[in-house]
C-alpha cells in the first residue's frame, strides 16, 4: 500500500528546510554543552559512610574528573592521602605538619556515619584526618580542586583552600600570616626545607625553614612591606597563570603577568623542592 501525505498551508507556515533542521541541532548541542558545564559545577558530593583504601587507590573525583581526594604513593610502598589532578600530579596533601605517610595498619579512609574523616586501622583507635569541633554532614571535591567539608546546614566548615600545603590552584590564596612549604622530595611530599611567607607586613617572602622572619634570613622578598594597620596584602593566581598581590581588593604588583592558555590546560603555582617557586602549565 502506498500512502500519500497532504500538506497544508497557511500563511504564518514555512516549508522546513536545511537552515531549520541545523536550528534545532544547534539549539540541542548548546544544551548538551550547557548541561555539561552545569554538571561540572556542581561539586561531587559524598556522603556519610563513604570509604576508600589505599590498597584500590580508590578516590573521591570531581565531576569532571580532573581532581579527585584520595590515596597515592608516599616514598617507597607507602601512601599518604590529598589531593591530585587525574594525572596523580599531586596538589595538597594531608597531615603535612606532622608525618603525611599513612601508618600500615590503615585499612580505609572513611566518612563515618558519626559525622568525623578518620583513618580506620585494623586495630586501635581511628586516627582524625582532620580535627574539627564540628559534625561533618557531607564532603565535596569541586572541580577548582577545593576539598570542602560541611556541617548539616550546608554551612562550610573546613576547605582545603584555606590550607595550602606547596602549590596555590586558580583562584586560591595566601592570606596574611600564612606560608606554604615545599616538598621534602618529587616522591616524599612531607614538609621540606624551604618556606614561602605572606606576611602581615605586607611583604611577600620566602626563606629556609628554622629561622626568624627577617630580612637577613630571606632569599626573596616581594618588597610590598609597609608601616601601618591597614595592611591586608594577599598572594592570588588567575586561571591563566597571573600570579599577583592584593591590598584587599586592589591590585598591588603582579609578580608573574600570566596570559598562558587555559583552554585545555591548568596553570598552577608550586614551591618546588628546591625553594624556587614556579608557574606550571599542565595538560587536563
Amino acid at each position: 500500500m502506498i500512502q500519500t501525505f497532504n500538506w497544508r498551508y497557511h500563511a504564518n507556515q514555512t516549508t522546513p528546510n536545511y537552515y531549520d533542521k541545523m536550528s534545532i541541532l544547534t539549539i540541542l548541542f548548546l544544551l548538551l554543552i550547557f548541561s555539561a558545564a552545569e554538571a561540572q559545577r556542581r561539586p561531587s558530593n559524598i556522603t556519610l559512610g563513604s570509604s576508600l583504601t589505599p590498597s584500590s587507590n580508590s578516590s573521591w573525583p570531581s565531576p569532571s574528573g580532573l581532581y579527585a581526594f584520595g590515596f597515592f604513593p608516599q616514598r617507597v610502598n607507602s601512601y599518604a592521602l590529598g589531593i591530585f589532578l587525574r594525572y596523580k600530579t599531586v596538589v595538597w596533601t594531608a597531615n603535612r605538619d606532622s608525618n603525611p605517610t599513612v601508618p600500615d595498619d590503615v585499612v580505609s579512609l572513611l566518612l563515618s556515619p558519626e559525622g568525623r574523616l578518620v583513618l580506620r586501622r585494623r586495630q586501635g583507635q581511628d586516627i582524625n584526618l582532620i580535627s574539627l569541633s564540628a559534625t561533618i554532614a557531607l564532603a565535596s571535591m569541586h572541580d577548582n580542586g577545593n576539598f570542602v567539608l560541611y556541617d548539616s546546614n550546608s554551612r562550610i566548615i573546613w576547605q582545603s583552600f584555606d590550607h595550602p600545603t606547596d602549590t596555590l590552584l586558580p583562584g586560591q590564596r595566601l592570606p596574611p600570616g600564612k606560608e606554604i612549604f615545599s616538598s621534602v622530595s618529587e616522591t616524599d611530599y612531607g614538609r621540606g626545607i624551604f618556606r614561602m611567607k605572606m606576611q602581615n607586613d605586607g611583604n611577600l617572602v620566602q626563606y629556609p625553614i628554622n629561622t626568624p622572619d627577617s630580612s637577613p634570613n630571606s632569599y626573596y622578598s616581594s618588597f610590598t612591606d609597609r608601616a601601618g594597620s591597614n595592611i591586608n596584602n594577599s598572594l592570588n593566581l588567575d586561571s591563566d597563570g597571573r600570579l599577583y598581590l592584593l591590598n584587599g581588593s586592589l591590585p598591588l604588583k603582579n609578580i608573574c603577568d600570566g596570559g598562558f592558555p587555559t583552554q585545555g590546560y591548568i596553570n598552577l603555582m608550586r614551591l618546588d623542592v628546591e625553594g624556587i617557586f614556579r608557574i606550571y602549565s599542565l595538560s587536563r
